[in-house]
């Protein structure tokens, strides 16, 4: 895998602030860093968290044992705030400004007030205040790849320090009562991973002779899971990086024979399968884009066969307020994308296809524990991210991604769905 380090390298190497121009700069303050501190300290003084000021005040509600946010400098965090909203937040975390022992536990108390962090007179502006989405990241063939390539194009070196050995970068399935309890054991992480593969690929009927097509191909692991089970996968990828790695991971299992690995877009793929499987990938097809996106799976789905689909989702209301809004995941993570509602899965199936849902199984619950140990495994292979090129900033950026992540999922603001599809009318 070392082929992806020197080209990383070129890109990022140290802190180079061209790399992170909004973090380097602090914006000017004025009114707006005024409003943001007085909303910061009206909704702090309501939440169960301590936010330490260098001057030894302390604000919130928080108890001893409540999570800490340490504001390291006010003035630039304000400022920050006042400038970009949640994405100030996000970048004020990058450069600094403010730090957190127990990142999840702070961010998870205000991802349970998400909804009403912003008093319902302001939220009326909504339109005026917040940023919106660039067209150059809209969801359209021209712009797919590269929305794409700036997330997991970054190195397969980098995903490999904090992901199991499956290369799996989905949510996991646990199993039993201990769904609560830490997790530390690899072993653990990889059966989850398997568990959820699995099944999804027995809601989907993947078995012996089944013709399989895959969108979003990962790291390749689900494709070898249903090639072990004697099916023949077709499985698409814009990641150039993926699909190099997924091949050799193919041609290591003995599965080249029944594997194939494209590069195409999900808009551009033929054939008739038996099975269609997309993990986590309807989240980078875009609001405007899902009907396009379920009527590709109708179009390639044989008669009596089945669509399995993971899809990370939200609330309904929040989604339609939250659609067209630019967020700090779409400027430093996952450009482009938009997190469904389960409801609007339903109805853009309803109205744009002949599919329907059949089974549905919700387990947000896990992707926190899974997001959990991959921010343990990230935070323990500093030293070996950092060898690979990537910067501090770009570390913090990083762990703030995956803590954000994990708090959406504690909160219950998030969820994850598997959602088996069928063609025909609803029973």
């Amino acid at each position: 895998m070392s082929h992806t380090i020197e080209r990383h390298q070129t890109q990022a190497t140290l802190a180079d602030p061209r790399l992170w121009p909004d973090i380097v700069t602090v914006p000017s303050g004025g009114v707006r860093s005024r409003v943001a501190k007085a909303l910061f300290e009206r909704v702090v003084r309501r939440l169960p968290v301590r936010v330490l000021l260098p001057d030894g005040h302390v604000l919130g509600a928080g108890g001893l044992d409540g999570p800490v946010m340490d504001l390291v400098r006010p003035e630039s965090f304000f400022r920050r705030v006042g400038a970009g909203g949640l994405i100030g937040f996000g970048e004020a975390y990058q450069a600094g400004d403010w730090t957190a022992d127990d990142l999840a536990g702070v961010l998870t108390v205000f991802a349970r007030r998400m909804a009403s962090l912003v008093p319902p007179p302001l939220q009326r502006l909504r339109d005026l205040a917040v940023q919106h989405q660039p067209s150059s990241e809209h969801g359209t063939e021209a712009n797919a790849r590269n929305n794409i390539s700036r997330h997991y194009d970054l190195s397969n070196d980098l995903f490999a320090l904090f992901l199991d050995e499956s290369m799996t970068y989905s949510s996991a399935l646990f199993g039993g009562e201990e769904l609560g309890q830490p997790l530390t054991s690899g072993t653990a992480l990889l059966e989850a991973q398997h568990r959820k593969i699995d099944r999804l690929l027995d809601g989907a009927g993947v078995r012996a002779g089944s013709r399989v097509l895959e969108i979003g191909t990962g790291w390749g692991e689900l494709a070898i899971r249903a090639a072990r089970r004697g099916a023949t996968v077709r499985s698409i990828t814009l990641s150039e990086e993926q699909q190099v790695l997924a091949r050799q991971r193919v041609a290591d299992a003995g599965l080249s024979d029944r594997v194939t690995i494209d590069l195409c877009d999900y808009r551009a793929a033929t054939g008739v399968y038996d099975a269609v499987l997309s993990v986590e990938m309807i989240e980078a097809v875009g609001y405007s884009f899902w009907p396009s996106y379920f009527q590709v799976l109708d179009r390639l789905l044989a008669p009596g066969g089945r669509v399995g689909i993971q899809a990370i989702t939200m609330p309904h209301d929040r989604m339609l307020a939250s659609r067209d809004t630019y967020t700090w995941i779409h400027k430093y993570i996952f450009p482009g994308g938009l997190l469904p509602s389960v409801r609007a899965i339903r109805e853009t199936v309803a109205e744009h296809t002949a599919l329907h849902v059949a089974e549905m199984l919700s387990f947000g619950a896990h992707y926190a524990q899974t997001l959990q140990l991959w921010r343990e495994t990230f935070d323990a292979r500093a030293a070996e991210v950092d060898a690979l090129g990537f910067d501090r900033t770009f570390r913090r950026m990083w762990r703030f991604y995956l803590a954000y992540s994990e708090a959406g999922f504690r909160s219950g603001y998030l969820d994850v769905q598997q959602l088996i599809l069928t063609k025909g009318a609803a029973v």
